[in-house]
């Protein structure tokens, strides 16, 4: 699967995120500011998850319908892959 230039990004800033939150670890930071941090970073990371599996899932069924096949099993292991992500 070809990942989108936006979703690679977006991945590259909650990488960033997180060395920021070791960072602040290493400062001795509040409890309060790290938690923020990383409340951030999961919303960041969630984003991610829907984007990556709502693309590939266009690309899934797209694939199915070409040759024919039922699109039912494609959905499924697409709502279970978020739900795993969860």
């Amino acid at each position: 699967m070809n990942y989108d230039k936006k979703v690679i990004n977006r991945i590259k800033r909650v990488e960033g995120q997180l060395r920021g939150v070791v960072r602040m670890m290493e400062e001795g930071k509040s409890c309060e500011d790290i938690v923020t941090q990383l409340s951030a970073t999961r919303s960041g990371i969630d984003r991610s998850i829907g984007l990556i599996v709502g693309s590939n899932l266009e690309q899934c069924l797209l694939e199915q319908l070409e040759q024919g096949n039922s699109t039912e099993d494609t959905v499924k292991e697409a709502v279970q892959l978020l739900v795993k992500s969860r």
